[in-house]
């Protein structure tokens, strides 16, 4: 009997190599046939862990850290990082993001630099900087004023079919523009994107975000903080009773001289519906579960009490959330992607985008452009509405007392101190040589001479707002409020805005245009017309089957602000193209084999499991794909599989994906080691999620 058990083994073994040798083959046919016909290929098959392995090497070939004056500003991007530079008073930083064409997705990683007095902008390339991301968060480092933290973000396949996010933590010296990998024992935060940053004497607190997983777009409540000085992450546990922020993202998230404040944000929450269904008999009723949209309009302020100085070393602080009466006078309506920047003790707000969801098939939305200051201490929200610039009246009748009429008192007295600081002045320099009048204008230093010419420059300036839109990226540098890109949407196109605008926070007297680039790349998908106007009214039933978002009727103006949010992020994997290029300073395009999200080289027909994916887990993803294919099995060998139990095909369904799951296993433990060092989580196919994932995915606001 053993031998007959033994000899059954190696029968078995010896199919089990002849199996892998043939799928090896049938391999290496499917990647010849794919390179000859790769540019004509509607599937997306795109290894992305090979995209940024050679993305890295290119990268690595910069041998130091360079800057160069670029030709003009950084090309448009979404979801990107701007800050204003915490060791420098004349420079904006910005790093990362994605654009969106309508067809294909491209990811940076250039940091920019501008330089406010040149009006100049500067690339610089390094060869360790973070790879291409959006979605990440930064802020300045507290305590480490010069330094600059980022965590997270996420990267995509060009059509968004499949996508991961990162959970690798840098920090930036801006002085000398170097990127340092931070590593970190003991735990660290899950990937994520969408999340926000902020400091708070020497900690960094990150707080929300999503992730996508397999089934749905996951929304994160749990509260990081990072010490700098003993470069340790603190994950604090919260009483159970404790009132706390919901999980969401997109919302604000400001420093505070006691600890930070949480405003708004956005997440998608389960819901019952009832849906009604006609019978012979009659119509009947059902529920089902759906992910609805919501907006939060909720405010925390979380407490830190730092430790003891008796206390022991990496003893994490004291933390408590304490929710606020809801700040008055607050935008209405709600609104998600409405961003906000720190000045001066309140938080500086523009734009942003109300979504309401008349039905499964279609949203619509309202875009806003107004700007609104939060008062943190006082709770409450104030407009700011930019002032038409002074004329000054010309002298006349009457017009030597136009001061004092319209002065009063304040007008007298700030005359005679004026007039007595001139008289002090000329006493104290005695009279002036013929000499020193003819070098007064000589005698101008450098610089004041560079900042008149720059301030000659012709900036258009507008007493309105910018265009609406979500999501723009807000600066605060010198009192000046700077706003860069944003997106805004129409129909089924997604539109990132390619400009720049600055508004004196202290004067508001108009809108300074830096830069403004009409984007006109958009690549028109099947169910747009093919004239590319922005009017959705020809759109026929076949377009609406094939947009999860439908359609809505539009007017003729430009101006019109109603319309239907773009589905990018509902699209499945089905529909994807396969050509990369992710980054502006190197563009790489490397298509492999993918199977479910991961590098496979053999693709054999059956389920393929991921990486840092259990087999409980990994059989659960794929218990249905396993039954169903037991039972083809099963019927070929002219078993009925009724005969069997369903706890039967169940125990067999396993045992076939354990056995997947180990002959995979040295090739998936290979990509996770790759993941780990790259910083990298668990890789999310959309064609997996089906109408709920879809659901779960949807706009995701940021």
């Amino acid at each position: 009997m053993a031998k007959d058990k033994k000899a059954k083994g190696d029968s078995k073994k010896a199919k089990l190599a002849e199996k892998k040798q043939k799928q090896e083959k049938k391999g290496e046919k499917k990647a010849k046939v794919k390179a000859a016909k790769v540019d004509d290929s509607d599937a997306e098959d795109v290894d992305l862990d090979a995209v940024l392995e050679e993305y890295k090497k290119q990268q690595e070939q910069f041998l130091k850290i360079t800057e160069t004056v670029a030709e003009g500003p950084p090309r448009a991007r979404a979801a990107s990082c701007f800050l204003a530079s915490p060791s420098n008073s004349n420079q904006l930083l910005l790093f990362g993001g994605e654009y969106f064409n309508g067809a294909l997705a491209t990811f940076f990683n250039d940091l920019m630099v501008y330089y406010i007095d040149r009006d100049e902008w500067r690339c610089v390339t390094s060869p360790n900087a973070p790879l291409p991301r959006s979605g990440h968060a930064w802020c300045r480092g507290g305590n480490q004023s010069n330094s600059v933290y980022l965590f997270g973000g996420e990267f995509s396949s060009p059509k968004q079919g499949t996508f991961y996010h990162y959970n690798d933590f840098w920090r930036l010296e801006p002085n000398t523009r170097e990127w340092t990998r931070i590593e970190c024992k003991g735990k660290t935060p899950p990937a994520r994107s969408g999340h926000r940053l902020t400091y708070y004497k020497n900690y960094i607190i990150l707080f929300g975000g999503f992730q996508d997983t397999a089934n749905q777009t996951k929304y994160l409540a749990d509260l990081w903080l990072y010490d700098t000085q003993n470069f340790v992450w603190h994950c604090p546990t919260l009483p159970p009773a404790q009132l706390k922020p919901d999980a969401r993202s997109s919302f604000t998230f400001l420093p505070h001289d006691q600890g930070a404040v949480l405003y708004g944000g956005y997440s998608r929450v389960k819901a019952t519906v009832a849906t009604s269904k006609q019978t012979r008999g009659g119509g009947s009723q059902s529920q089902r579960n759906v992910l609805k949209p919501m907006i939060h309009q909720d405010c925390f302020f979380l407490r830190i009490t730092q430790p003891p100085a008796e206390a022991p070393p990496n003893t994490p602080p004291t933390v408590r959330w304490e929710k606020r009466k809801k700040p008055a006078n607050a935008p209405v309506p709600t609104r998600a992607g409405a961003t906000m920047a720190y000045h001066k003790g309140r938080g500086i707000m523009f734009g942003g985008v109300h979504d309401v969801e008349e039905s499964e098939e279609g949203m619509e939305s309202e875009f806003f452009n107004q700007l609104l200051a939060w008062n943190v201490e006082r709770n409450r929200f104030f407009p700011l509405a930019l002032r038409k610039p002074r004329v000054q009246k010309k002298g006349g009748a009457g017009g030597g007392n136009e001061h004092q009429v319209r002065g009063g008192r304040r007008g007298r007295a700030q005359a005679n101190e004026e007039e007595l600081l001139a008289q002090l002045a000329a006493l104290t320099a005695g009279p002036p040589s013929a000499d020193d009048e003819m070098d007064l204008d000589d005698k101008k230093p450098a610089a004041t001479e560079e900042k008149e010419q720059i301030a000659k420059r012709d900036m258009p300036i507008s007493a309105e707002l910018p265009h609406q839109r979500f999501n723009a990226q807000l600066a605060v540098q010198d009192d000046v409020l700077y706003i860069y890109g944003g997106t805004f949407e129409k129909g089924d196109r997604e539109f990132t805005f390619d400009d720049m605008y600055a508004i004196d926070l202290g004067k508001l007297d108009g809108c300074k245009e830096v830069f403004n680039r009409p984007v006109e790349d958009w690549v028109a998908s099947d169910d747009e017309d093919e004239d590319g106007e922005w009017d959705d009214s020809d759109d026929s039933d076949e377009d609406e089957d094939e947009d999860e978002d439908g359609d809505v009727e539009m007017g003729d103006d430009d101006e019109q602000k109603r319309f239907t949010p773009s589905s990018r992020k509902k699209r499945a994997g089905a529909d994807e193209v396969s050509n990369v290029d992710t980054s502006s300073t190197a563009a790489t395009s490397v298509e492999e084999d993918e199977t479910e999200g991961t590098a496979a080289p053999v693709d054999d027909g059956l389920p393929h499991p991921r990486p840092f994916e259990s087999r409980r887990d990994f059989f659960q993803r794929t218990s249905n794909e396993w039954q169903e294919i037991l039972m083809t099995s099963l019927r070929w060998k002219n078993i009925q599989p009724e005969t069997l139990t369903v706890k039967e095909i169940k125990t067999r369904a396993f045992e076939m994906s354990e056995e997947k799951w180990w002959d995979c296993r040295e090739e998936i433990t290979a990509l996770e080691d790759k993941q780990e060092a790259a910083g990298i989580g668990e890789v999310v196919s959309l064609a997996d999620r089906g109408e709920t994932g879809a659901a779960g995915a949807g706009p995701r606001r940021r």
